[in-house]
């Protein structure tokens, strides 16, 4: 088990190990799931929004929609 400490601003390391296997850079987005009293960091890349694809019902044209938008939004 990795371990970390939380600073006074709220702020924790993700430990190297971790960070290489989930391939996190600087810039990485991160989501915090609860579950029960437990919390789950999960990398918000490009296969977590791929695996939503469907869930909403619309074939996937909303999440390309939201990737189109993205792509334009770093380019700016």
């Amino acid at each position: 088990m990795e371990t970390s400490s939380l600073t006074i601003k709220g702020q924790i390391v993700v430990p190297s190990r971790i960070r290489k296997k989930l391939g996190l850079k600087k810039g990485s987005k991160v989501g915090f799931i609860e579950s029960g009293d437990k919390v789950i960091l999960q990398p918000l890349d490009k296969g977590y929004y791929k695996s939503l694809i469907g869930i909403g019902g619309t074939k996937g044209k909303a999440l390309k929609s939201l990737y189109d938008d993205k792509k334009k939004e770093r380019e700016l």
